[in-house]
């Protein structure tokens, strides 16, 4: 029982996290210029700029977007992707469930997969919005501070759900080497509870 809970858990907090990813996906504010009272926001998808009212343009070809931006964007798709996978497959793997109850070595070997991918989606997440923010500083050193450009709050609320969807799987897979240690403890005490029966007999 305690196992079970310990696993939803674990599947809750990824679920937790990939919402964040998703949000910090869509989100305007990855990198932030201020010109004066004049401010530019650049996000994976388009670029808002203005004063009281901001006007936002969809980033129509994507040859025009810098390298970082290309690149955040193609990995936190990615690993949006095998969340999604990684969500199914748990879903199918966890005690809690009833798929798969009559096979439980290999419910529990796909809740170990689901989990796994839970954390490779985390930490592509966090590579990549890591790698954003050294570009983003890169960037503001070779203009010897001519432009006040900095990365926004996308990249605090990526860093979280990649996090979180790490802790996640972690939690996931460890159900399996969990299980199988209290199986060869529990062999082990039987094993030695039959030498000792057959030793006073």
């Amino acid at each position: 029982m305690a196992s079970s809970a310990l696993q939803l858990l674990g599947f809750l907090i990824s679920l937790a996290g990939v919402a964040a990813t998703v949000a910090a996906t869509f989100m305007v504010e990855w990198s932030k210029e201020a010109q004066g009272k004049h401010r530019v926001y650049e996000g994976l998808w388009m670029t808002c700029s203005g004063t009281e009212r901001t006007t936002c343009e969809i980033h129509q070809s994507v040859l025009k977007l810098s390298t970082e931006v290309q690149a955040t964007r193609a990995v936190m798709l990615i690993s949006l992707f095998l969340s999604a996978v990684a969500l199914m497959v748990s879903t199918v793997g966890m005690k809690c469930t009833h798929f798969m109850d009559s096979m439980p070595k290999s419910k529990s070997t796909i809740a170990l997969i689901g989990g796994i991918l839970f954390m490779v989606s985390g930490l592509l997440a966090i590579i990549i919005t890591s790698w954003y923010v050294k570009m983003i500083v890169q960037t503001f050193k070779e203009s010897h501070r001519l432009q006040s450009r900095e990365f926004g709050n996308a990249v605090f609320v990526s860093w979280g759900g990649g996090l979180f969807t790490v802790i996640g799987g972690i939690l996931l897979s460890c159900q399996r080497c969990c299980r199988s240690r209290s199986e060869s403890i529990g062999s082990n005490e039987l094993l030695s509870t039959t030498k000792s029966k057959s030793n006073y007999v």
